[in-house]
């Protein structure tokens, strides 16, 4: 279509799921209201960032995809004749958990999930505990609205994975993402953290000339040791931020996008053009010790 509203909802979370569930879906109506087509939720907006912990408890938040938050989105997509991308905490079978996001067109379809790929495990962030790796490879998204891309948090740091969803006709990549702040540390640490998450995602809009959509949550979480650093954003296919959320602040946003500008930027920096396909074969390799 070219044009594209983009819906954009950073926001804070509970730790109940049923009270998050229902703000989300009054941000999505918000964000509809101001004209977006395609609504992109947050990381795991259902609950709070649990994997902050080893909990077993924690795995009760999991549930089947299809299933009961991923019906109810549905159906809100139906109503307001928008796509919506929700990050949810799956359960596949007994013992078996992803870290997945669904995408509903805007009749409600459900055209399926991408369940995330790169899975890390840092302090504060034992996502190893609980999620199994992807394993449904990368995926793009063909929606009323664009094709676009969806790729999860962690996910942000791969160059592999932005080429290889942008190279499978995406033309928009969109990341929801919880990613923050630990409150003991200082300015200047935070920053250069903030600016190397923002630098990275930009990167990948430049070298594959297509828009890029990154959406974090707000607030503290974790008895208050870490803040959720916000500062969504919209970067152009030139690294160009278009849009920025700020670091404190839930923000409903919408952005128009126009995604013939991609044949412009790839025409004029013709990076696709030039690869040189034929050398790569070493980038499958964990290291190259030779």
């Amino acid at each position: 279509m070219g044009k594209v509203n983009v819906g954009l909802v950073q926001m804070s979370c509970s730790a109940n799921k049923e009270e998050n569930l229902q703000k989300a879906i009054g941000k999505v109506k918000e964000a509809a209201a101001k004209g977006a087509q395609i609504v992109c939720l947050q990381e795991l907006f259902t609950s709070l960032y649990f994997c902050d912990v080893e909990d077993y408890d924690n795995f009760k938040l999991a549930e089947p995809i299809p299933g009961p938050s991923s019906e109810v989105l549905s159906k809100t997509a139906k109503e307001l004749g928008v796509v919506i991308i929700a990050s949810l905490f799956e359960k596949r079978t007994e013992g078996i958990y992803h870290n997945t996001t669904v995408v509903l067109d805007a009749d409600g379809t459900y055209l399926g999930k991408y369940r995330k790929m790169h899975i890390p495990d840092d302090p504060a962030y034992y996502e190893k505990f609980y999620f199994t790796p992807g394993d449904l490879g990368y995926k793009v998204f063909k929606t009323k609205f664009a094709t676009f891309g969806v790729l999860i948090c962690w996910d942000q740091w791969y160059p592999e994975a932005a080429r290889i969803t942008s190279l499978m006709g995406a033309e928009i990549l969109f990341y929801p993402t919880a990613i923050g702040w630990a409150t003991s540390q200082n300015e200047e640490t935070n920053t250069e953290q903030y600016n190397a998450w923002q630098t990275i995602q930009r990167s990948h809009a430049i070298a594959n000339g297509l828009h890029v959509v990154s959406v974090n949550r707000v607030g503290f979480e974790q008895n208050g040791a870490m803040k959720f650093w916000g500062g969504s954003f919209v970067s152009n296919p030139f690294g160009t931020l278009v849009y920025k959320a700020s670091h404190e602040d839930e923000e409903t946003t919408v952005v128009e996008i126009d995604t013939k500008k991609t044949d412009t930027y790839r025409t004029h920096w013709p990076f696709l053009r030039d690869r040189r396909i034929d050398s790569y074969q070493p980038i499958t390799k964990r290291f190259i010790d030779e």
